[in-house]
């Protein structure tokens, strides 16, 4: 069984690819962008606060992520113009963080 570390790890390779996703969709919004890299932002923080992180201070780095989360699926949902590759990308790293969270309650 993954660790809650690992798990956060694959996590944040799924968030990055969700990145390389929305920045090779030319139908992107700027807001799709914004909020997909503010994930990836939260999650690399999450990823970097790791080393010596107290079970607090993980959960809290994982409900940080997740609401980023929240706000990048809601951005994908109202883009009309992202691709459905860019849409699956975003919204398998939610489902994916949310999973995560919902593990370690």
């Amino acid at each position: 069984m993954a660790t809650t570390i690992e798990r956060l790890t694959t996590i944040h390779e799924q968030i990055s690819a969700a990145g390389a996703a929305v920045d090779a969709d030319r139908g992107a919004s700027p807001v799709l962008h914004a909020v997909v890299h503010e994930l990836a932002r939260k999650a690399q923080k999450a990823l970097d606060g790791l080393p010596g992180s107290d079970e607090t201070a993980l959960r809290m780095s994982i409900v940080e992520v997740e609401q980023a989360a929240d706000s990048a699926k809601a951005a994908v949902d109202a883009d009309v113009g992202a691709a459905e590759a860019t849409r699956q990308a975003v919204i398998d790293a939610h489902l994916a963080i949310c999973i995560l969270k919902a593990k370690t309650a």
